[in-house]
């Protein structure tokens, strides 16, 4: 399992019920059935990622993120929804951060840096944009159609009324944050991993 599935799988509680939108092959789904007893389903539009999920008997639906949530579930139904590393790639991340926060109690969302300084550097001294390990892709053939920096999801959030639990900022690698990169984030991390819930929503079943 890739090391930031790692640090979400630590946000979740045992026995707690998730939604992942773009689970991918549903590696993280199947990691917290097997050891945190977690009710998960997941949403993914790529066939052969839904396939898998079905082979490891995952309850998956072949769903298009950028038609939202509606179409399938009511509010509040499960403790968390996760997005990692989906959120650049859609049409509207604000309405499917909100959609997000409709149907769980929580979010995780996880998204690369755009700030982080290699890709400063490469902006500022080449003129280009930047290509990164955590942006590996030209401007031409990029998925990514919504990147945002740490600030800037910050900021979202604030105006969007939506309270930030956690945050840590990792390497591309997903390895632990370093000292530097707790003290400046949006310089030295390359991906951002946040745990939000909606401001009103103080008393939270699945927080301590």
């Amino acid at each position: 399992m890739r090391a930031d599935l790692a640090i979400i799988a630590e946000w979740i509680k045992t026995g707690t019920s998730i939604l992942d939108l773009g689970c991918g092959d549903g590696t993280l789904l199947k990691h917290l059935r097997d050891n945190q007893q977690v009710n998960g389903i997941g949403l993914e539009i790529n066939e052969q990622d839904i396939e898998s999920c079905i082979n490891e008997k995952l309850n998956i639906i072949q769903s298009d993120l950028n038609e939202g949530l509606q179409a399938y579930f009511s509010d509040c139904c499960f403790d968390y929804v996760i997005m990692s590393q989906t959120l650049q790639a859609t049409k509207n991340p604000e309405i499917l951060i909100e959609e997000m926060l409709r149907v769980g109690q929580q979010g995780i969302v996880t998204f690369p840096n755009m700030a982080h300084w290699r890709g400063r550097l490469q902006l500022a001294l080449g003129g280009f944009m930047p290509v990164t390990k955590s942006l590996p892709n030209h401007w031409y053939n990029t998925p990514n159609i919504h990147l945002c920096t740490v600030r800037d999801f910050e900021a979202l959030c604030r105006e969007r009324g939506i309270r930030i639990l956690e945050r840590t900022v990792v390497d591309y690698t997903h390895s632990r944050s370093t000292l530097l990169m707790r003290f400046f984030p949006n310089l030295f991390g390359e991906v951002a991993i946040y745990r939000i819930c909606r401001a009103d929503q103080i008393n939270n079943p699945t927080e301590n």
